[in-house]
């Protein structure tokens, strides 16, 4: 069958989020007998977008996924005018391709998906698709650049360069040997049409390049492509081996030999990267090579050229530890310690959320039915004992009281996995599957212990870094059919938990004691500061690393506030969200009173940021802050530093991780919250317009100078 049809095509697509959107796609496949668990399939697709974001540059968006409930691998389409926000740092996505796999793979269909995620790459494809008036020409253009044959081959454009004789260009999962180097040609530069030395020619460059993403179904075939195409661009050559799920054939000895540097562009880890040790390496996310390719390239080219062309012998670097390669392996460690961290706090982010809004709810009844003391007398209200307390076998369904115990009972349970959550998907991250027991035997050691979100930090990592240890032993083949389910749990839990008790628990309760202590103790000045800080690192960066370290220490915060409405760290997480709402609203607030500042696309990103910022998204802001990165960040570091330290000193309160202003009734003292974000945005904006309206003059004042002087020449 084929991969898409006429039913799988929506060219009205709506939703009021991408998971919407993704529901109405997947519909599709259910229609067709190619899905048959909608919510699985939906559930598996939010998993994988909860790893990194599928939207792209470009207006795009593929969200994918491997699922139980796919029986074949199929293509849905959609396009929106309106555009729906998919996490692309240009804006909403116009064009969605949901991909959907069998979660086996292993079928020849799935080298074909390669090609649709290289095709997007094209912007004739991307053309084409946006102006197809019938279900039945996007098939058509689907099919054009996406076949399905025998051998369900996925060409590739040969290595850039001059040619060489042999056999014809092979697939993506078969890498090209580098063309032969003459070596007259490297020696002698090749000439322009009027006779000159062509200096392009003879800076050319060879690199090879390993991709991966999750899934191994899209972003790993995009970066390959975006990759040959930055460095045919720049006049050099790149074999790129793809490490995804139509199979990949390894860089050979030879290629990794000739190669200047290397290209790392990943979410996943390289399979034998000893092999590259001692080159000149860049090592970045696998979005970072589809979206910022030249750049990229430009970056191996200065290692290469710093480093001597070719000449990194890789094992006297890997002895004498002073390689090229060194720099970029620290830095990819802490970008993956980074992202260990964040896998766990994504994780923990949908309890601290049904925990915190059911709290909030619970005390807001309790309130009403019984007075001011109301939270307080909730609190007592279980599912233990016989008593007029216990809900369940007293529940009224008449009764406010009721149902505010209800809540109560069931937010309070939700947040008591916080910890273990975030150390569990912590060691998840570092050695999958068998890292889940020993983290989260951990993580609930740590809340026994009182070593708070801390100590879920610290018990994620050791399960993860000793699961991953224990899983690489070489053992008998009699013993591995029970290692995964009886070896790495038992050994990694009773090492984890032991050592957290005897050696680390001990010391991490006194700092977060310390901890806890000294952010209850903050008063006037210190408070003021603490919220300036977290501020000013929400607007720095709109949803980069600074903003995400401010958003993770608010919500891992959140697990050690417990249910105390007045906690210090239910202060700090509104005021991060505050901060992190002013730089879209200052922005929509801007090309509203100064649109002869903004181009017309701006303008129009403009109106969208109002949503976008009351909505708790900062990266609303990005595209303003992509064309005009320095006047930008400075208004919106200085905005939203003023908003996190108001709210701070005001004292407003949030239990919820998320939700900007649909969440005001949750807040406390949701008044001065929103007079906080109000000075913040109209801070911003006015910085904003006054930074934009100085240039516009300078630049008017420098074409005037420019037609004076042009009049004196004449005259």
């Amino acid at each position: 069958m084929p991969l898409i049809n006429d039913e799988q095509v929506v060219l009205g697509l709506t939703g009021g989020d991408k998971r919407e959107a993704t529901r109405r796609l997947a519909e599709c496949l259910v229609a067709t007998g190619r899905c048959t668990d909608l919510d699985l399939f939906a559930a598996d697709v939010d998993e994988r977008e909860a790893k990194t974001a599928t939207g792209l540059p470009g207006g795009i968006a593929i969200p994918h996924a491997r699922s139980a409930a796919i029986t074949e691998p199929s293509l849905v389409f959609g396009r929106t005018a309106a555009g729906i926000d998919w996490g692309a740092k240009d804006g909403p996505a116009r064009l969605v391709f949901l991909i959907a796999a069998p979660a086996d793979g292993g079928d020849a269909h799935m080298k074909v998906l390669p090609q649709l995620a290289r095709a997007l790459m094209r912007e004739d494809f991307r053309d084409a698709l946006l102006t197809a008036q019938t279900p039945a020409d996007v098939v058509e253009i689907v099919g054009d650049h996406v076949h399905l044959d025998e051998a369900a081959e996925t060409e590739s454009p040969a290595p850039a360069g001059p040619p060489a004789p042999g056999p014809p260009a092979p697939s993506v999962s078969e890498p090209a040997a580098p063309p032969a180097r003459d070596e007259q040609a490297d020696t002698a530069p090749e000439t322009t049409p009027d006779g000159q030395p062509d200096d392009q020619s003879a800076r050319r460059l060879r690199f090879v390049g390993v991709t991966s993403c999750p899934t191994g179904i899209a972003h790993t075939y995009m970066a390959a492509e975006s990759l040959e195409n930055a460095a045919a661009a720049a006049g050099h050559e790149i074999v790129v081996e793809t490490q995804g799920s139509a199979g990949s054939t390894p860089l050979t000895p030879a290629q990794i030999a000739a190669a200047d540097a290397v290209i790392f562009a990943h979410d996943v880890e390289v399979k034998e990267r000893a092999r590259f040790a001692g080159k000149p390496t860049v090592d970045v996310g696998v979005k970072k090579a589809i979206s910022d390719a030249p750049q990229l390239i430009g970056r191996a080219a200065e290692l290469a050229a710093s480093g001597g062309p070719g000449d990194a012998d890789s094992s006297a670097a890997t002895t004498a530890g002073t390689g090229a390669d060194d720099g970029d392996e620290q830095i990819g460690f802490g970008t993956k310690l980074r992202q260990w961290l964040m896998t766990g706090v994504s994780y923990m982010i949908p309890f601290v959320a049904a925990g915190g809004i059911l709290i909030a709810v619970s005390f807001m009844l309790a309130q009403i039915a019984l007075g001011e003391n109301g939270a307080i007398e909730i609190v007592k209200y279980s599912l233990i004992g016989d008593d007029q307390y216990n809900i369940a076998q007293n529940f009224d369904l008449t009764s406010l009281t009721s149902w505010a115990a209800l809540a109560y009972v069931i937010g309070a349970a939700s947040f008591g996995f916080l910890v273990p959550i975030l150390s569990g998907y912590i060691a998840f991250a570092i050695a999958d599957r068998p890292g889940l027991v020993p983290g989260i035997v951990g993580g609930s050691v740590a809340v026994t212990m009182d070593a708070g979100f801390l100590g879920g930090i610290v018990t994620g990592l050791l399960a993860g870094a000793v699961a991953k240890w224990i899983a690489g032993w070489k053992v008998h083949k009699g013993v591995r059919g029970v290692m995964p389910v009886v070896v790495i749990p038992l050994l990694s839990a009773l090492i984890t938990a032991g050592l957290f008790i005897t050696v680390l628990g001990r010391p991490i309760v006194a700092l977060m004691n310390g901890l806890n202590e000294g952010l209850s103790g903050l008063t006037g000045g210190g408070v003021l500061v603490l919220g300036l800080i977290l501020g000013a690192m929400m607007g720095f960066d709109l949803g980069g690393p600074v903003n995400k370290v401010a958003y993770g220490f608010a919500t891992a915060g959140l697990s050690a506030a417990g249910t105390a409405m007045d906690a210090p760290q239910l202060k700090i997480m509104a005021a991060v969200m505050a901060a992190g709402m002013v730089a879209p609203l200052a922005l929509a607030l801007a090309t509203a009173i100064a649109p002869k500042l903004f181009s017309a696309p701006e303008r129009e990103n403009g109106k969208a940021a109002w949503l976008l910022g009351a909505s708790f998204i900062s990266e609303g802001a990005i595209p303003f802050a992509a064309a005009d990165p320095i006047r930008i960040i400075i208004a919106s570091t200085i905005g939203s530093a003023a908003t996190g330290g108001l709210v701070m000193l005001f004292g407003s309160t949030l239990l919820a991780p998320h939700g900007g202003i649909w969440v005001l009734p949750l807040i406390g003292q949701p008044l001065l919250f929103v007079l906080a974000l109000a000075v913040g945005v109209v801070i911003t904006a006015a910085l904003v317009v006054l930074f934009k309206a100085m240039a516009a003059r300078r630049r008017t004042a420098k074409a005037a100078n420019r037609d004076l002087d042009t009049t004196m020449v004449a005259a």
